[in-house]
């Protein structure tokens, strides 16, 4: 079986008061999640915010405590930038910082993006944008990969290089085991199914969501779970969906996620932008406890 979480970033992002850290984590744990994971984002936990060994083994406290671990860490870059820029210094500094939280925590996974969005290639050479960003993945793999936290890329319609060939290429021009791509349900779809805010021509899949994840088998090291209804959430990035009131045929998908050979403890539930994220969470959380006993 695989163990559950919740991505905290649903309880911050969009809402005009955010859940107190607090709050999420007791909520979370008399639901009956094995974990959270941490959206690095005040007023929830990040490396600013506990800076110092003792602010972050406190932490750790608070969460065993519970009876609760931290799935991952959806670190925060914002304002930085990666593929229109030959200056990678600032961005591996944050990365490093980051880096070192996941450490202290015991944080197993750190997400990033490619955090400019797709319209971004249409002001830049292709190739020179990849190379720009193959070359400081890179480097981060290699650093996380001593620090024994894996790296994982969670490609979407809101960030550039969003078709599937891109996904399969970058994967392949990092070429380090540590390396690998965070499956998000929502985005797959997008991505495979709809070709969502692509740039030039679309590139859909025949086999749709499905035929990227076997695409992908293997390079798979961290799962996000919830629905899509083939839309955007402001014409930005996927909505996410209830699961049942969407399109994604999860038997056939969980049966192929359940082959990648990459050894994935968890399943995380993302409910981004969502304002009734604590309304439907109980709802997410039975369906992918079902799943669980199918394919967990």
């Amino acid at each position: 079986m695989k163990k559950t979480s919740i991505g905290s970033w649903a309880f911050v992002f969009g809402l005009e008061t955010p859940t107190p850290w607090g709050d999420v984590i007791r909520r979370v744990e008399e639901m009956g999640f094995d974990g959270v994971e941490l959206g690095g984002f005040p007023p929830h936990p990040n490396p600013d915010s506990l800076p110092t060994k003792d602010d972050r083994d406190d932490w750790k406290e608070q969460l065993a405590d519970l009876g609760l671990e931290c799935s991952g860490l959806a670190a925060n870059f914002g304002g930085l930038h990666l593929i229109d820029t030959n200056d990678n210094s600032e961005y591996l500094e944050a990365f490093r910082k980051n880096l070192q939280f996941c450490v202290d925590c015991g944080i197993p996974v750190i997400r990033v993006d490619t955090l400019q969005p797709p319209t971004i290639l249409s002001t830049l050479n292709y190739w020179k944008a990849l190379k720009r960003l193959v070359k400081t993945w890179k480097i981060c793999a290699a650093e996380a990969a001593d620090k024994g936290v894996r790296m994982a890329w969670e490609f979407e319609p809101g960030f550039a290089f969003n078709k599937p060939s891109d996904v399969l290429r970058i994967l392949n021009e990092v070429g380090h085991d540590n390396f690998g791509v965070m499956f998000d349900a929502c985005h797959g779809y997008m991505v495979a199914c709809k070709g969502a805010r692509q740039p030039g021509k679309k590139e859909i899949l025949p086999g749709g969501v499905l035929e990227l994840a076997q695409n992908l088998r293997g390079k798979i090291n961290h799962i996000h779970l919830i629905d899509s209804d083939g839309t955007l959430h402001d014409g930005e990035t996927s909505t996410h969906a209830d699961f049942g009131q969407g399109l994604i045929d999860f038997d056939k998908l969980m049966s192929e996620l359940a082959k990648n050979n990459v050894d994935v403890d968890w399943w995380t539930i993302d409910l981004c932008f969502r304002a009734d994220a604590w309304e439907a969470l109980e709802g997410c959380k039975k369906a992918v406890d079902e799943l669980n006993k199918k394919y967990g």
